[in-house]
């Protein structure tokens, strides 16, 4: 995937985005028991990821995803009792935490563990389903963001979010839509 946000240059005219690779992830069912990789033509460089590998990585994404829909986590809210965001990348991000630990380790890593943390608890599938389409703007869900290599980012694409929701719903990209 080169830096661009494409992989593999354009398809048919469309750019392809980062995103849409969480969606491929998402889409994809578990690996098959038998198969394994195709062989590589004479004289073409190895992948640098195996077929399996990706095949496992789509499926541990998949179980993850289930696993947090249906999953209660905590959303820390601002004074307006709204969900507490942060914009990057032209994504709003809805933080969600696991427990409250990794939400102290949020708030310790911001600069502000002494405060009070007023908090909801919901259920990632109300999260994906009915508060991120309320947002408006293309929203994910970023789960215990300040806890190192524990985080996980839910993107909002088709397979994890609903289709009106999905900044990749309108995409012509093949594997995705068509």
């Amino acid at each position: 995937m080169g830096d661009g946000g494409e992989s593999g240059g354009e398809t048919g005219g469309v750019r392809r985005s980062r995103l849409l690779d969480y969606a491929e992830m998402a889409e994809a069912g578990p690996p098959p028991a038998e198969a394994g990789p195709p062989p590589a033509p004479a004289g073409d460089p190895e992948p640098l990821i195996s077929d399996d590998a990706v095949a496992r990585g789509r499926h541990e994404f998949a179980v993850l995803l289930g696993e947090f829909r249906r999953t209660a986590v905590l959303v820390p809210t601002d004074e307006d009792d709204a969900p507490l965001v942060g914009d990057f990348g032209g994504i709003r991000w809805i933080y969600a935490f696991s427990n409250e630990s990794a939400l102290a380790r949020f708030a310790i890593a911001r600069g502000e563990g002494g405060r009070e943390w007023p908090y909801q608890r919901l259920l990632g599938a109300r999260l994906l389903d009915a508060t991120v389409p309320a947002v408006g703007v293309p929203c994910g869900v970023a789960l215990d963001v300040g806890t190192e290599g524990e985080g996980v980012l839910f993107p909002p694409v088709t397979g994890i979010v609903p289709e009106a929701a999905a900044v990749d719903a309108d995409a012509d990209v093949e594997g995705i839509r068509g």
